[in-house]
This record gives C-alpha cells, structure tokens and sequence, in this order.
C-alpha cells in the first residue's frame, strides 16, 4: 500500500477557503484531508512545502494536441511542469489526415503516460467540403466512437450553417452524442441573435471562438459556456477576461492551438496569473481553469476533495502560479520545474501521396490568375492575415497593385502582397493560388503540412522560386515545417501525420524557435507566423481563405 502526504497551504475552491493542512494519498486517491490550527504561527508539519499552495491540477478545457507538433506522451511532458493534469482534446487534425486510425493512434499514445487525456469525436471531418481531406467520418463513425467509454464529447460542431439549416448529416452526429449522455462542443464565430440562439437550443454547450465581449454574453444568456482561449496564434483573453468574474460558473480557460515554444514557457497556469494580475477573484479564477471543465465533461479528475483521484498540485503563491509539484493519481510527474515524464520511442502514421512540384507550378500567370469580378479582370483578392486572431479580411485590389513580367504577375514586398499557395498533399493536382498581406516577408519563402483542418500544404513567399524549394522540403519529409532564404534551407519533419514529431517535447521545441525565427528573419512580424499560417486554410472561420480547391468566402461560404 502506497501512502504519503503532502502539506502547505490547502484551496478549498469550492468553500472559497484557504486553511493550513495536510493531504493524505494513499493508492492514489485522496483519503484524508486534514485541516491544522489555524491560530498556529508554526509552518506546516514536516514534510510539507513551506509556504506552498495546494488546489486541483489546471485542466485545459479545449486544446488540438497535433498543433503542439508533439504526440500526446510528449505533450504531457512539458504540460505537467505547468501544473497541467488534464486536457479536452480535439484530434479533428489527425483525424482529417488518417481517420479513425488517426484518433486511436491519439488514444493509445496518451496511454503511455500519466496525464488524462479526453478525447472528443471529431464532428466535421472533412470540415467542409470545399477542401480535399484524407479521411471521412459519417454520422455513423462518429456515432461508433461515441459509443466508447474513451470518447468523451463531440467535439466542436465547426459547421454551423449547417446546423442553422438542419442538415440532416450534421443533425445525426448531435443527436447521437445528445442520445448517449455526451456534451456538445461549439464552433460559432461571429454568430449573435437569434442564429445564436438557433445553434444553442440545439443543445451545443460550449464556444471558444468568440471575440469580442458582446458576442460571448448574447451566447451566455442563451446557456452556453464560453471558454476563453489563449493560443499560440488566437488570443482572446484581453476581450474576455473579465467573463470570469461575471460569469462563473459559466467559463473556461483553453489553448486551442499551442506551438512547443510556448508550451515550454507555459499554460493555463499563465492565464491564471495574468487574470489575477487584472483584479480577478482568485476562486473564480481557479473554477474556470480547474473545476468547471471536469463538472461540464464528466471526467475523471480529482477535485481536491477526499476519495477523489490525487490529481491536484502546489504552486508558491496564487499571484504568479509558479508550480513547485504536480501529481496525476497520486504519481509525482514534475518536481521544481522538471518533468518526471521519460520520453519513449513513439510510433508514426500518415497519409501523404504527392510528388514534388516544378517551380512553373508556384508562378502566377496574369491570364489564368482567378479575380475578383468576372466584369472586372483588373481586381484580385488578398487575404488579408491578423496577428493573434483567425479571422481574416478580404481585401480586393488592383491588378496595377503589381508588377507584371512577362504576363507574370510578382509578389510586391514593398506593399506586402504576397504569394500564397495551397498544395494538396493527398493527391497530385493543380496548385492554389491567392494573395496574401501581413505576413511581411522580404524575401524567401514558408511553408508547412500543418494547414487547419484539411492540412494540405501551405506556403507563402516572395517568388516562386523559393515556395517551390519550401514545399518540395515539406513533400520531401511527407511532412513538416520549412523556411526557404536563398541558398539557406530550414526543416524541421513532422512524420506523424505531417502534424507531430515523435522526438523530445523539449528537443522539438528548441526546433521549432530555431525555425521560427529563421522565418522573422526574412521579415515577418507575426508573433507566430507559423500558426498563423496554418490557420489561413480555415475555411470555416471569417473572412477570406485559400483551400487547395481555390479561394473561399467565409461570408457567403463557397468558393469565389
């Protein structure tokens, strides 16, 4: 019989206390909370932490492990320095390239470690049908996986006009989920009023897409949990932060989509600080980023209360969450800011079947370019980027904007007009072609298999020359992230999917900077031009994208 116990400072969450003590684990459950006098000017009892804070492990209530570029065992190892004990996961992304296959290859690699993960089924795979994915799951696989004990939700229901319209497919997937007791994920940028109230009286619980204030409380009225995201590319906690005083018991703290980079330096632990720093109630902080993720989806996650799973950790103070320990069923997996998670060897799979392309493939030609107004062969769409949000512009400018050469038309460093490209990875076909502004590069070329949510290939440069050398490094590896500067070639290979590497967490990590910022070098000022130009083939996010089918209004939802 295994048995220890931890003492310091213990978070009650749910009295809304804080008293000296000592927490009693034995075989992993919590048997024993005990509570000292609190009159005593003496620390806590030997074996305790000093003057450290205990409370349940942060969860992150809305993440896609795949855009970590890490396998869940690897993930799990860099979360748990930061106090991270559990995640709802998303595997849209693999499950877009590989399938169902893709989703138990997710399972089991979780598996290996000690971290909960829960997993979703996939609801829009593909996510729409302007785009060529690598698998289809219908409304009976989906259905399938929601018959499994580790399954624990649908996952974000991304196609809301579909919803609005009662599209019988899409209808079939909520129904099941509804049929078998599991939560409903949401997906609704932008949606206010009466559509708002439509997508939530179909029993979708949750959206962590909103972005600005006004729209996350027109949904609030209606019942539906807002989950304020913090990712490497969408940030929406300055808009929303103060959701969590207001509403309570109504938020949560998610990811999204969170580089290596940033998972080394951090997590909701992060959010956490930051919302304090504001003037937060401290207790209302720690139910969205701890209690209500495990309440909402039903999970398995100790909540610091006697005969729960010893899931809890001590930070050393509740102002900057700086975590001291972690430990997931009684197991201590990191200690003084070291993970105590060992790497293993991870398997891979994948689905990838182009060739490499020919640098004429990547030129623009003035006669075959697509406009914007068959009336008025003078105007071309830009997809217009914006640092920290998914959300694009469309912008319509003239064709004068360029240089024309030889009936070819050239990117305009100067005014920041770009190429951008989308190349199918599942077949070999004609390549997407569109412009693109803000990502600022002067020169060479960036390119990445990750490329939400079909992921294809996709890149932006300064001429064809270099795109062509940047995807064909991508196709080369089945796989990854390249930056082209001349005679300089960066890669750094993703062979799970084209989405994750199976080294190190923190090897990738130091990876993914080193690329990061060879692609800043060529001018980019994005924070993470890299997730962001994964996101410019969203389709199902506004205003403008490109897929490998062509460019895509998000307003009008077809292809233009």
């Amino acid at each position: 019989m295994s048995t220890f116990k931890v003492a310091g400072n213990i978070v009650n969450i749910f009295s809304k206390e804080i008293f000296w003590g000592e927490v009693v684990v034995e075989n992993g459950i919590i048997k024993e909370i005990k509570r000292f006098n609190h009159n005593t000017q003496d620390p806590p009892p030997s074996g305790g932490v000093g003057g450290g804070f205990i409370l349940p492990g942060f969860i992150d209530a809305h993440i896609h492990i795949e855009s970590s570029m890490l396998v869940p065992a690897e993930f799990a190892k860099l979360a748990v320095v930061h106090g991270t004990v559990a995640t709802v996961s998303d595997p849209h992304e693999i499950a877009n390239v590989c399938g169902i296959q893709g989703v138990d290859y997710m399972i089991e690699n979780g598996k290996t470690v000690p971290f909960k993960f829960n997993f979703g089924a996939p609801s829009c795979v593909p996510a729409t049908s302007f785009e060529t994915a690598g698998a289809v799951l219908n409304a009976a696989d989906v259905k399938t996986l929601l018959q499994r004990d580790d399954i624990k939700y649908l996952s974000e229901m991304m196609n809301f006009p579909g919803v609005l319209h009662g599209d019988e497919k899409v209808m079939k997937k909520i129904q099941a989920a509804h049929e078998l007791g599991k939560p409903v994920d949401g997906h609704a940028p932008g949606l206010r009023g009466e559509d708002a109230r439509r997508y939530v009286g179909e029993g979708i619980s949750t959206d962590h897409e909103c972005f600005t204030k006004e729209e996350a409380v027109d949904k609030l009225q209606y019942g539906m949990k807002i989950i304020i995201r913090e990712g490497s590319a969408a940030k929406n906690f300055e808009a929303l932060y103060s959701l969590i005083d207001e509403y309570p018991d109504m938020i949560m703290l998610c990811s999204d989509d969170k580089h290596p980079d940033s998972l080394v330096e951090g997590h909701i632990n992060q959010l956490c600080a930051r919302a304090v720093a504001k003037g937060l109630n401290v207790f209302d902080v720690l139910i969205a980023a701890c209690v209500t993720p495990a309440l909402h989806y039903k999970l398995d996650v100790g909540l610091l209360h006697e005969g729960d799973p010893a899931d809890f950790i001590v930070v050393d103070d509740l102002k900057h969450f700086n975590v001291q320990q972690t430990y997931i069923n009684g197991k201590l997996v990191a200690d003084k800011g070291k993970s105590l998670i060992v790497s293993r060897e991870s398997s891979a799979i994948n689905n990838f079947n182009c060739d490499e392309k020919a640098e004429n493939e990547f030129e623009f030609h003035l006669n075959k370019f697509g406009h914007a107004d068959e009336e008025n062969l003078e105007q071309a769409y830009v997809v217009e980027a914006m640092d920290g949000q998914l959300i694009t512009n469309k912008l319509i400018v003239p064709i004068s904007s360029f240089e024309i050469e030889n009936d070819l038309i050239l990117a305009n460093t100067e005014k920041d007009l770009l190429y951008m490209v989308v190349v199918n990875r599942y077949n070999n076909a004609p390549v997407a072609k569109c412009f693109v502004k803000n990502f600022g590069l002067k020169k060479g070329a960036i390119a990445s298999s990750v490329a939400h949510d079909s992921h294809n290939i996709i890149a932006v440069g300064a001429d064809a020359t270099s795109i062509c050398k940047a995807v064909n490094l991508v196709i080369g590896s089945k796989g990854g992230v390249s930056v082209v500067d001349g005679s300089n070639e960066y890669l750094l290979p993703l062979p799970v999917g084209g989405l994750m590497s199976t080294d190190d967490g923190y090897k990738v990590a130091e990876a993914y900077s080193a690329i990061d910022r060879a692609a800043k070098e060529l001018g980019s000022t994005l924070s993470a031009p890299f997730m962001t130009l994964s996101f410019m083939g969203l389709l199902v996010i506004p205003h403008l994208k490109l897929s490998d089918l062509g460019v895509f209004d998000g307003d009008r939802f077809q292809l233009v």
